[in-house]
């Protein structure tokens, strides 16, 4: 599964506002929301399944990246955003380091499969050093769409 299947071009930002972990996930789920991903009625209960998760433990695994995610019988196909905080925001992050680059990540209930490999295709794109510096430094929405289509296209 490749991440472009479940991240639309319209649901990647170059530049998120927010300045603290509950203000980006809002953000990139208002965007959800806005792109037409996720019904306006759906939104609180998945930032309810969003924030805790973030309680159970960061999703923010290092390397400036954090991977907020939850599954919840409220939606019925993954849906993704990307977005970038040039500034960085204090995410409780395991290396203790601030995140810029964010993939939230919602899906149904019973996609454990399928969720479980999106994850897995965000985490292995993102280990790459030069690509995630690359990434932070964008500057336009059509730039972080170039950078992560041709990452993506280049695992299979």
């Amino acid at each position: 599964m490749k991440l472009i299947d479940v991240l639309t071009k319209e649901c990647v930002f170059a530049e998120l506002e927010a300045e603290d972990r509950d203000g980006v996930i809002k953000e990139l789920l208002d965007r959800l929301v806005e792109c037409g991903r996720i019904d306006k009625d759906k939104e609180q209960p998945i930032l309810k399944a969003l924030i805790d998760r973030e309680e159970l433990g960061s999703t923010a695994i290092g390397n400036g990246v954090a991977i907020p995610h939850a599954k919840l019988d409220a939606i019925d196909d993954i849906v993704a955003a990307f977005g970038i905080s040039h500034k960085g925001v204090d995410f409780n992050a395991l290396d203790g380091e601030k995140v810029y680059l964010f993939f939230l990540l919602v899906a149904p209930s019973e996609s454990a499969g399928p969720h479980l490999k999106v994850l897995a295709r965000i985490t292995r794109l993102l280990r790459d050093k030069n690509f995630r510096e690359t990434l932070m430094q964008v500057k336009t929405k059509e730039e972080a769409i170039r950078l992560i289509e041709e990452e993506d296209a280049r695992y299979n």
